[in-house]
């Protein structure tokens, strides 16, 4: 019996286009790609001057509120009373505030007191006094008003900051270390690399229109301080055997819903083309990222496809014209890569890590800590991935005096474990996709587990990182936390909805405790309503304690037992 093979393949399903640009055409196939193909979202900024700051929230466009107003940094904030989970029935006009969150963005996280002093003055006659240092090292401001916004530009620029690109589907704020151009042990300095690729490519409208956000970020410290597992591209310091100090590439990686660990490719970077590599592995993605499915649009799933291999020919033969040098792996860290407490610079000076409450700090603080250093000095500070701040340049004399007035502010320098290791994420307080809140229960969970394990405080490692996120879309980075919560509603007693947490366990990045990055696990039903936390937390805590081999760290030891060690039962309090 003979087969008719052209019938068959008729009959066979076409594959869908995925909405690669160079593989399926230009062709728009949702609307967010209809939005950004018909004007370009940088375009907004002349409406939000001269017609939106004029005419009020009423007068905004839905495609530029809900789209292009990213691209200048602006979200809208969660209308107060509005439940847990509405955004997934109500249409957004019953879910929008009508006020922002509006990002600043600051690449590297490099500040100056004057800089700084300005963000505090915004926040304070703007945005009710709020402030958020992000794990994105931007600062996040609240209650913005759209009439507000030309004058806050005004003030930004004014002193070399913006909001260009802060959101949206574009390359988003740098990374970059904390300590770059400061630390004695540095391998290479990444600054004048960030400064390159933001001078020449953030705002280039031929960039402006990716599948989704890009995220970035470089390092040239040992410590390997910029979660560069977590990022779409990132340059890590590396030395290469003939060719001295340089970079070692990592592309594809990212969490969300969706978890997966950045890939080497292999390469070592010189500084020098440093910036052209990241034009390149950017303009990849602009070119072949998928853009059918939203949920799919991330760089991280074309390496999924394709593979480290092929990444790399394509950047290679299609964008750079040349073969890059084959080039070592990074070494494991051997110091901290979140800098808290005082270290020495290399110039003699320190600097000092401090720990602003997962990173919530307000416009009035922002504008004593710019007085404090200035007093002492100091003009330049930090801002880190872990939602930390470094502040710069402290004589060694100062440095005790500096000390016991940056932890009067609430930012401590030489802090408990859990206030060290915590970040949150915004949670339902502002965010539209949040389900339950963050930032406080963190604050409260700190305080209370500061208490209750005073007594074993001694024994406590030096780091055990607690993660606490609003939503599924991991923010604050739950899948490489020691313990990491993902908020949800769960049932009560009653049988009605109260908040709650799914637990992941034993996740974390490469730091000086962990040679290499990997994902927490999940054991199954292990939830704690945000009531339950606190004790659930030191439960775990005692335990490991009482049961950890030597040497073993929690994510080790999360690792090895069993889930019955793991699971929640009431607390036995001597």
């Amino acid at each position: 019996m003979s087969t008719d093979v052209s019938a068959v393949s008729a009959r066979r399903p076409k594959k869908r286009p995925n909405g690669q640009w160079k593989v399926d055409g230009t062709e728009p196939l949702n609307h967010n790609e209809e939005f950004k193909q018909a004007d370009n979202g940088l375009n907004v900024r002349e409406r939000i001057e001269t017609i939106y700051s004029k005419q009020g929230f009423d007068s905004i466009d839905p495609d530029d509120l809900r789209g292009r107003f990213r691209w200048w940094g602006l979200y809208t904030q969660r209308r107060p009373g509005v439940p847990a989970g509405a955004h997934n029935s109500l249409p957004p006009e019953e879910v929008d505030d009508k006020y922002f969150m509006l990002r600043v963005r600051i690449d590297g996280g490099a500040l100056t007191t004057e800089q700084l002093r300005v963000i505090g003055e915004i926040s304070r006659d703007f945005a009710r006094d709020t402030a958020d240092v992000t794990d994105r090292q931007n600062i996040q401001l609240h209650w913005v008003a759209v009439e507000d916004v030309p004058e806050i530009w005004r003030r930004l620029e004014a002193v070399g900051l913006g909001t260009t690109e802060a959101c949206g589907d574009t390359p988003r704020v740098i990374l970059g270390s904390p300590v770059a151009g400061i630390a004695a042990d540095e391998i290479i300095d990444p600054t004048p690399v960030i400064q390159e690729i933001a001078r020449l490519y953030i705002g280039d409208p031929e960039l402006a229109n990716l599948p989704r956000k890009y995220k970035s970020a470089i390092t040239g410290h040992p410590s390997q301080d910029v979660v560069h597992e977590i990022n779409d591209f990132a340059l890590v310091g590396v030395v290469h055997p003939e060719h001295g100090p340089g970079y070692d590439l990592w592309v594809g990686g990212g969490l969300s819903t969706n978890a997966r660990l950045a890939e080497r490719l292999g390469v070592f970077v010189r500084q020098e083309e440093a910036a052209e590599v990241w034009h390149a592995v950017t303009q990849t993605f602009r070119d072949y990222g998928f853009r059918r499915l939203r949920n799919k649009a991330r760089l991280k799933f074309l390496l999924a496809e394709w593979g480290p291999e092929r990444f790399r020919q394509v950047i290679e033969d299609e964008y750079l014209g040349r073969t890059l040098t084959d080039g070592p792996a990074p070494s494991a860290p051997d110091t901290p890569g979140d800098h808290v407490g005082v270290h020495r610079q290399k110039d003699g000076r320190c600097y000092i890590g401090v720990t602003p409450t997962v990173g919530r700090v307000s416009g009035t603080l922002l504008i004593e800590l710019a007085d404090l250093l200035e007093r002492h000095g100091s003009h330049r500070l930090r801002t880190t991935p872990h939602q930390k701040l470094v502040v710069l340049d402290i004589a060694e004399d100062d440095v005790e005096t500096v000390c016991a007035a940056l932890a009067e502010l609430g930012l401590d320098p030489r802090p408990s474990v859990f206030r060290r290791s915590t970040i949150a994420c915004t949670g339902i307080e502002f965010c539209k996709l949040a389900i339950v809140e963050t930032k406080t229960t963190a604050a409260r969970t700190i305080d209370a587990l500061e208490e209750r394990l005073a007594d074993v405080a001694e024994q406590m490692p030096e780091r055990l990182t607690l993660h606490i996120n609003g939503c599924p879309n991991s923010c604050a980075r739950i899948q490489t936390a020691d313990i990491g919560l993902k908020g949800q509603l769960l049932p009560d007693a009653d049988g009605e909805k109260t908040p709650g947490f799914q637990v992941h366990l034993g996740g974390g990045l490469t730091f000086v405790d962990r040679d290499e990055a990997g994902l927490g696990r999940t054991v199954r039903g292990l939830k704690v309503t945000a009531e339950e936390l606190v004790d659930y937390v030191e439960l775990l805590v005692r335990r490991y304690l009482d049961g950890r081999q030597t040497g073993e760290t929690f994510a080790q030891w999360s690792h090895r037992v069993d889930d019955s060690e793991l699971q929640k039962r009431e607390v036995e309090l001597v």
